[in-house]
């Protein structure tokens, strides 16, 4: 039987943007969900199944790097993937030094975003995460 292709989760609070990453990520044969709050993720059932998330960094609620705290303080952390229209490279930084995969300034080039995401599924395929 076929593996299961992984599924990428992506959480961001403008829609045009979260729809946009969506089709980039079905174009390229990635199973994909996407909501508009760090806060309809982590009540959702796509958590258990997301093997990587895409979450734009400034959201009301809950910022993308507070859900990857969040994220990476639960028994199945998930590897992550920052995006922001406002870089800040002390923000960068930090991000960085918590375990983000990638830390990606709007508009991002397609191919950067897709180097993040094979890195973050082989780290969590070998137990990296």
């Amino acid at each position: 039987m076929p593996k299961a292709k992984p599924l990428i989760s992506i959480i961001d609070d403008d829609e045009s943007m979260r729809e946009a990453t969506k089709g980039l990520m079905r174009s390229l044969g990635y199973r994909v969900e996407a909501v508009a709050s760090a806060q309809e993720f982590l009540s959702s059932r796509h958590v258990r199944r997301t093997s990587c998330v895409i979450a734009d960094m400034q959201m009301p609620g809950m910022t993308g790097l507070e859900l990857h705290r969040h994220l990476s303080a639960s028994r199945k952390p998930i590897p992550t993937i920052l995006i922001t229209a406002y870089p800040d490279n002390g923000v960068r930084e930090r991000a960085l030094a918590a375990g983000v995969i990638g830390y990606l300034s709007k508009p991002f080039e397609e191919d950067y975003l897709l180097a993040c995401i094979r890195s973050a599924l082989t780290d969590a395929g070998s137990g990296g995460r």
